[in-house]
């Protein structure tokens, strides 16, 4: 069933949903956003079965840079989830986009001791393959703590 009616493009349906205010603000996305607050815009079409949900953000750096490169996801660098302006969105890896962020993961990389104070070092710092940390010489006195004979009493 068809209405006879060509539809609009999405550039125009997007860019009428975005308070495009000054080049180095956010500007930020009008219509329906998920529960994290990203913008998104349904795109395709049923009749054919190319109907999808887009992110806003996503689909803003493909219309205005080109094809977001592969293995690659885009951050926000102003930290706005809403805002769809180019200039604040970069292509980076998916763990360079967590350590960016204030998540757990990204705390505690940001850490340079461990919590007794020892120094997160080349020297003192042990990192296991699946990209953990632990810290050498807390490991060394809790193996001392274990040898220490115990009085028989």
């Amino acid at each position: 069933m068809t209405t006879g009616v060509a539809p609009r493009p999405v550039a125009d349906r997007f860019w009428e949903k975005v308070d495009r205010r000054g080049p180095k603000e956010c500007w930020p996305w009008l219509a329906g956003k998920n529960r994290w607050g990203y913008g998104h815009l349904h795109v395709g079409s049923k009749a054919d079965f190319s109907h999808r949900l887009v992110s806003a953000h996503r689909l803003v750096y493909e219309l205005v840079v080109g094809p977001i490169p592969e293995g690659l996801t885009i951050d926000h660098l102003c930290r706005n989830r809403a805002c769809v302006n180019p200039a604040h969105l970069e292509p980076v890896t998916n763990r360079i986009n967590i350590l960016r962020g204030i998540g757990a993961a990204a705390l505690h990389a940001k850490k340079t001791h461990c919590p007794q104070g020892h120094p997160y070092d080349e020297e003192n710092t042990y990192i296991y393959p699946n990209g953990a940390r632990y810290c050498r010489e807390c490991n060394r006195i809790r193996g001392r703590k274990s040898y220490i004979p115990k009085k028989k009493g």
